[in-house]
């Protein structure tokens, strides 16, 4: 089963829940709050990924994160999620939107057309250099909507965790 399904399966199973939710989902870096780790990945109280900063050093998610939007995501919604005339401003909507709603929009894309303006995002469920690295992406994007992740590279960064070279490598297919 290709990970584009099973990424898709999740997001619709849990975007019920989400867009019943979506409205006081207000993000924070108290509910960004580490509370588990897992082989050096962080996570929130819900279960959620989360970024680790500590005295300017980059937990690796977070990194690989901000290195991953500039390949495939800042030519539209502009350096460091600070958005574009093409596209929103991702610091803005991590504010208020859930991971499962971000897993979907990024996997499956979304359309919205109004005021005589349409804004199309692509899928990227078939796109690896995307999808293999989905929760770096949410993670640095998180970080950069709740003030923890000034602009610009990360000056700093935790080694890479052997846990993320082989989820890498495994879902790169190397």
């Amino acid at each position: 089963m290709s990970v584009r399904i099973v990424i898709s399966a999740l997001a619709l199973t849990l975007l019920p829940l989400a867009s019943s939710n979506l409205a006081q989902a207000q993000d924070s870096a108290e509910k960004a709050k580490v509370v588990t780790e897992e082989n050096g990945k962080y996570f929130d109280a819900e279960g959620n990924p989360t970024y680790k900063i500590e005295n300017g050093t980059v937990d690796w998610y977070t990194f690989s994160g901000y290195r991953r939007y500039h390949s495939d995501c800042h030519v539209c919604h502009g350096p460091d999620g600070t958005g574009s005339t093409y596209a929103p401003a991702l610091v803005n909507s991590l504010k208020t939107m859930d991971y499962a709603t971000f897993l979907s929009i990024v996997a499956e894309g979304r359309k919205n057309v109004g005021g005589g303006k349409e804004n199309v995002m692509p899928a990227f469920g078939d796109n690896k250099n995307v999808y293999c690295y989905m929760d770096d992406l949410y993670v640095y994007l998180r970080a950069r909507a709740d003030g923890a992740a000034p602009r610009g590279r990360p000056p700093k960064k935790a080694d890479k965790p052997q846990a993320a070279k082989d989820a890498e490598a495994s879902c790169m297919g190397g």
